[in-house]
């Protein structure tokens, strides 16, 4: 599986990054690695996932976390993350 984490600010994309899981875990639990891995390489704290978030990545097997979801205030727009290729 493979995950494309984005930062977008005014419409600009500041920095992104593509994790690759080949491990025999379940998809949820790769979501999950990945995002950890955009948190640490973004240097950002880990995002809450709220009903939005669960509906539209069930839907489009994509999702953008706002400041809504993070603890920490972020200064970008959102971090989005999609699934490029399944296993």
């Amino acid at each position: 599986m493979k995950i494309w984490g984005k930062i977008w600010k005014s419409n600009h994309l500041l920095k992104d990054s593509v994790v690759e899981d080949l491990s025999d875990d379940t998809r949820t639990h790769k979501v999950f690695h990945a995002i950890d891995e955009f948190c640490y390489q973004f240097d950002l704290s880990k995002p809450i996932w709220l009903d939005t978030n669960i509906a539209d990545f069930k839907r489009h097997s994509k999702t953008r976390f706002t400041q809504d979801s993070f603890i920490d205030a972020v200064d970008f727009d959102y971090l989005e993350i999609q699934v490029i290729e399944e296993d």
